[in-house]
This record gives structure tokens, C-alpha cells and sequence, in this order.
């Protein structure tokens, strides 16, 4: 047994929780069980709020392996938040070649991957990195950086503007310096 498996907290249960803009199809197994289910989840906080909920009331609060094809987003944020949920983030090329493993066609559905992703969890465990939640620091820092590069990039745009506007109206002045 590896150490990252020795320190593994007692799990309830593994799901596995492919995302869309519209549903998120999740797959789930009892720790103790090889009986799975499976569902769908529309995309609002609303209802991500009743099925974690749902999983924390009937696993009595026990850690819960949740994993998923993403690190960022409105889904991983809305699931963050839930300290019952242990998020297992797998890089969409990893989830694409696992799948390709079992369906070499290439075929994808949501049903599909999901079930994938929950083998992964499950068989590959060890080799998945587990997403620790952010600082309120860390949080404020990512904030701060994206601002600065959106104004540099602002900032980036509205010059090669001006440089534009000002070759049409100084062609014989312009000499490719920047400003």
C-alpha cells in the first residue's frame, strides 16, 4: 500500500461527476458496495447544493472521493465548498486516453465517461492528484494577477489602436517605432 493510500480517510463513497453547460451526469458507489448509481444534475448552485447535501445527510458527513474532469470552474468551485467532498481533478487528455482505453472507438457519452472517471477513482486512486482548496490569500492573489493581465492586455489592445489609426493618418511619418 502506497503512503498516499495509507493516509486516506475512511471513504463513504466515490462518485465521479461529468460536467456540462447545461447537466452534469455523476455516477456514485458506496465504499462498501459494488453497486453504483447514477443521475443527472442541472447546472445551477441550487441544485449541486441539494445533492451534496443529499450525499453529506446520507453518509452522515463522511469524506467522499468526488472526481472530476476539471480543476477550475464553476462546477469545482461549487463542490469546493463542501469539506465532506474530496475533489480528485483529472486533466482532460488523462480522462480522454482512460476512456479510449476501455472503448477504443473513440465513442463519447456523458454516461460513458462518467463511468470511466469512476473507475479511474476508483482503480487509480493513488496516482490522482487531490485538489486542495485554496488560501483566502492564494484566493486574493489569483484575483489580483488576473486583473493586472486584463489590463495589460487592455492596455495592449488600445495601443496597437492607436498605432493602427496612426499609420492611416501619417503614412509618410511613420517610422514602425512603438510608442
Amino acid at each position: 500500500m502506497s503512503d498516499t493510500l495509507a493516509h486516506e480517510p475512511e471513504w463513504a463513497a466515490f462518485a465521479a461527476i461529468d460536467w456540462a453547460d447545461q447537466k452534469h451526469v455523476w455516477r456514485l458507489a458506496e465504499a462498501e458496495s459494488q453497486r453504483q448509481e447514477h443521475g443527472e444534475l442541472t447546472n445551477t448552485p441550487e441544485a449541486v447544493e441539494i445533492w451534496a447535501m443529499g450525499l453529506y445527510h446520507r453518509f452522515g458527513g463522511r469524506p467522499i472521493a468526488v472526481c472530476l474532469e476539471q480543476k477550475r470552474g464553476a462546477l469545482v468551485a461549487m463542490l469546493a465548498k463542501y469539506p465532506h467532498l474530496v475533489l480528485f481533478p483529472v486533466h482532460p487528455k488523462t480522462a480522454a486516453e482512460y476512456r479510449k482505453t476501455f472503448c477504443p472507438s473513440g465513442a463519447k457519452s456523458d454516461e460513458a465517461d462518467t463511468a470511466s472517471l469512476l473507475d479511474l477513482l476508483l482503480r487509480h486512486r493513488e496516482q490522482l492528484r487531490q485538489l486542495l482548496p485554496d488560501t483566502v490569500e492564494t484566493r486574493l492573489l489569483q484575483s489580483l494577477v488576473e486583473t493586472r493581465r486584463r489590463l495589460v492586455d487592455e492596455k495592449t489592445r488600445n495601443s496597437n489602436r492607436l498605432t493602427a489609426c496612426l499609420k492611416i493618418y501619417f503614412p509618410r511619418c511613420w517610422t514602425g517605432s512603438t510608442m
